[in-house]
């Protein structure tokens, strides 16, 4: 298993010089506070992810809600759908807009009696999966429960006619239907005075009920609870492509379930040992292949991407391939294990790389090269220094996400102080842009980008790209805020637009 034929990205063979910097511009917030406004801890977000076509985004939150965003601009005075406008080149110069649509309460807090243990309503991961007949359908989990939840527009059904004469009153037929209630019925509906014989004709004043649809309301329901099968916090679910199962992975195990059998698993990864104090390293985050719909990667907290294969055995113990990057000599010191946990892994559109984030950096693998990244981007090397204090307040273990465009060419990530940062990954590239969640986002933005300087490894073709590296302020001499941080943002599927989660706000961006 090579990945050969998964086709090369734009990271891999370019052709031609990089493309120039991209020029950010705000779109929207969502939930914008007013100054001094405190947020609530069950207004922040956890979770943001675009759906295949990037006409619906999904936001869960630490109060367990999942509120959907569906794209406004597609449409345009035409009438036509923004495919039909292409085809006719139209200009499409307005940007990705998105309006609220509806929202629901995915999971409530509840208590393992067994373990003693409260499980909170925080919403971990969602994950959208195949539309049908016009509904939407995604997975949404905590700590321990995953659910399907299915979106659909339900006509609200009104009865616009009754079966009665109003130039009658209550009389006619209709009198008698009504009135009839308390006279006791014979065998085929006869009464014990005397029949009643149909007018020839019809009867002029018997109306049958007209059922109308007035409007339409969005009503979440969920298909199924696929719970009771993780002992430890979950951490990552993920679709397979062949829109049938999907993957859930805690720390110590992944499982395989099918979208319509709720009740039951497959363990296809288990690292735990026989002996839980010789416990090294635990699983982070696990992705499914985007093509392949027999492979899977995950990482672990040592570092390391496993590439595995479920064509191989059932229980997937030995890995196909293994990324991971050889430390420095001499480099070692308390703080390595824990930065170069993983935190994210994303699989870029075409599947031939994997992007990574552990504390401080981004690391792009190619999948048919396992010497080393083919690119590494420092996020915030300036707080190296202040690793110390980082550890003390228990910054050091935030788990940041990541990103890649859908062209490939570009990836992105989040940092302190409401920043995240863009790079470009092609071969040349000197785009390291940082931006701010705010309606000004360049307002922090580096005027000089630095320069790529080499590694002195010629095998890993390292790239590596810092801001300025002066402790107690970040890239542009900003003192930088531990407290405010962008952990969750995502990349538009097909455009250059970004959506990243400052606490309770969702800002959204596009170039």
């Amino acid at each position: 298993m090579n990945g050969g034929d998964d086709g090369g990205g734009a990271a891999a063979a370019p052709t031609g010089p990089p493309p120039p910097p991209l020029e950010w511009k705000f779109s929207q917030v969502f939930g914008e506070r007013t100054a001094g406004e405190e947020v609530q801890e069950v207004d922040i977000i956890s979770a943001i992810e675009f759906d295949k076509t990037g006409d619906h985004l999904a936001t869960g939150d630490r109060g367990g809600r999942v509120v959907l965003f569906e794209r406004t601009d597609t449409k345009d005075q035409h009438g036509g759908s923004r495919r039909d406008l292409e085809r006719m080149d139209y200009p499409i110069s307005r940007h990705p807009e998105f309006r609220y649509k509806t929202e629901f309460q995915s999971h409530e807090p509840e208590f393992d009696y067994l373990k003693s243990l409260e499980i909170e309503e925080k919403i971990n991961k969602i994950r959208w999966c195949q539309t049908a007949n016009g509904a939407l359908f995604l997975l949404s989990t905590n700590d321990k429960t995953i659910k399907f939840w299915k979106v659909q527009e339900k006509k609200v059904k009104k009865i616009s006619e009754m079966n009665v004469d109003p130039s009658k009153g209550n009389g006619g037929v209709a009198s008698s239907s009504i009135s009839s209630a308390a006279r006791p019925y014979l065998a085929n509906g006869g009464y014990p005075d005397k029949p009643y014989n149909c007018p020839q004709g019809g009867i002029p004043s018997l109306r049958l009920p007209v059922v109308t649809s007035h409007e339409t309301s969005l009503v979440a329901r969920c298909r199924r609870v696929y719970a009771h099968a993780h002992d430890y916090h979950i951490n990552s679910i993920s679709n397979n492509s062949d829109g049938e199962t999907f993957i859930s992975a805690d720390d110590l195990r992944i499982n395989l379930w099918n979208l319509e059998i709720s009740n039951q698993s497959f363990n296809i990864v288990d690292v735990k040992p026989a002996n839980m104090e010789d416990l090294t390293e635990v699983i982070t985050s696990a992705e499914f292949h985007p093509s392949h719909c027999n492979m899977l990667a995950y990482s672990s907290s040592k570092g390391s991407i496993r590439l595995i294969d479920l064509r191989q055995s059932a229980l997937c113990d030995s890995h196909s391939k293994l990324f991971e990057e050889q430390e420095a000599p001499g480099s070692r010191s308390f703080f390595t294990e824990i930065i170069a946990s993983i935190s994210d892994i994303k699989f870029g559109k075409d599947g031939r790389y994997i992007l990574s984030r552990d504390y401080m950096t981004l690391k792009l693998w190619d999948i048919n090269m396992d010497s080393g990244p083919v690119s590494t981007f420092q996020v915030h090397e300036y707080l190296r220094p202040k690793l110390c204090d980082l550890y003390e307040n228990d910054s050091i273990f935030d788990k940041f996400e990541c990103c890649l465009s859908g062209d490939g060419l570009r990836v992105a990530t989040g940092s302190y102080s409401n920043i995240f940062r863009v790079f470009g990954c092609v071969a040349g590239s000197t785009e390291a842009t940082t931006l701010e969640a705010s309606k000004n986002p360049m307002r922090r933005q580096v005027q000089t980008p630095s320069r790529p300087s080499r590694s002195l490894s010629s095998i890993t073709r390292v790239v590596r790209r810092a801001g300025a590296e002066s402790p107690g302020v970040d890239g542009n001499g900003n003192s930088f805020d531990f407290t405010t941080k962008l952990l969750h943002l995502a990349w538009h599927p097909t455009e250059n637009s970004i959506a990243c989660a400052a606490a309770n706000s969702l800002y959204m961006y596009y170039a």
